[in-house]
């Protein structure tokens, strides 16, 4: 029970860092507009229009890039040193491909402010690794025996969680993928019943 305890204290910290900025973030630009009914009643409005700030995305996706890659093979190596063997060494693969991955692919391309297209890619390329690694923690948690205890496997998959929500809600609000919208039915109307006592 400490062991779980310590490592639920571990996730209660660790799991801000990766999905506390998953909230997107826009610049609002506001650009006036005069009607011509307000022209008339000299009154101006404002037109408000969310612009995503890149530079703000490429920081704050850059940390959940690799703030990413270090849980993923902080995890790992805290499980491989519980219980140390040949046979236990290959749950240091998917987080050493992952960190690899998040490090030296995903991670100049999500912090490449300039290039849009870049940070897209950067960005798919890091959701494609949280799922890869959730399903690995997947398989962890599903394999009868395990040398180190499970809940640090379990650890991992709500950051994996965390990572895929987060970049894949980046990806969506920030405009870099466009889902596709649902074809528009025509409802149908109501009849109007006109009352010959009522003006």
């Amino acid at each position: 029970m400490q062991i779980f305890n310590k490592i639920c204290i571990i996730g209660c910290l660790l799991l801000p860092i990766v999905s506390a900025f998953t909230v997107p973030t826009v610049h609002l630009s506001k650009t006036p507009f005069v009607s011509r009914n307000e022209a008339e009643k000299c009154f101006t409005s404002t037109q408000i229009q969310a612009v995503p700030d890149y530079d703000v995305v490429a920081l704050v996706a850059g940390q959940e890039n690799y703030g990413f890659a270090i849980v993923a093979l902080g995890e790992a190596l805290w499980s491989f040193s519980a219980a140390p063997s040949l046979s236990h060494a290959k749950v240091l693969i998917p987080a050493s491909v992952a960190a690899i991955v998040l490090f030296a692919v995903s991670g100049p391309l999500v912090t490449n402010a300039a290039d849009q297209a870049l940070q897209s890619l950067g960005l798919e390329i890091a959701t494609a690794v949280s799922v890869g690694l959730g399903a690995s923690y997947i398989a962890r948690l599903l394999a009868p025996f395990s040398p180190s205890a499970k809940e640090i496997a379990f650890l991992g998959l709500l950051v994996s969680i965390a990572g895929f929500f987060s970049f894949s809600q980046n990806l969506i609000v920030d405009g870099f993928v466009t889902l596709p919208s649902l074809p528009s039915v025509p409802l149908p109307s109501l009849p109007s019943i006109t009352l010959p006592f009522v003006n």
